[in-house]
């Protein structure tokens, strides 16, 4: 099967805490997206805010592998809120980045003024092209680098 590579759109506070649980999350609603999600697939986090009430933050903040064929869904069984999960390996030595750097250059934001529109769904597929550049700009720079 084909490797594929998704977007998750979270607060970084949220992202924050799936990477030390190591796990991938999506919203109530995405869990159809979250089973379709396989094992070795590619996952980066976009967080428009620092916190749901947060301040706006507008960086993808973690990036990794899904590590697992099964989607799971916790919480309890009579309660509105049963996020959906996957396990997930996560590059402990990515650096946060702004977007802004890849607007132009990205499938997703390319030519699209109105690009964060379609993120409101929470989760989405993107190229590998769009993954490989994000993974990019994500790398710390090296002691040489800098």
């Amino acid at each position: 099967m084909a490797i594929r590579f998704w977007l998750g759109v979270v607060h970084r506070e949220h992202v924050l805490r799936g990477v030390d649980l190591g796990i991938a999350r999506a919203n109530r609603g995405a869990g159809d997206v979250i089973a379709q999600m396989g094992e070795a697939d590619g996952i980066v986090y976009y967080s428009p805010k620092t916190a749901i009430e947060g301040d706006p933050l507008k960086e993808f903040t973690a990036i990794g592998r899904i590590a697992d064929a099964y989607a799971y869904q916790v919480g309890d069984p009579g309660s509105s809120w049963r996020p959906w999960r996957r396990r997930a390996d996560y590059d402990l030595d990515a650096w946060p980045t702004s977007i802004r750097p890849l607007l132009s250059v990205l499938q997703l934001t390319r030519g699209n003024p109105d690009w964060g529109f379609q993120l409101r769904r929470g989760v989405l597929e993107i190229s590998r092209h769009d993954f490989e550049m994000i993974r990019q700009q994500m790398r710390r720079p090296s002691a040489d680098d800098r």
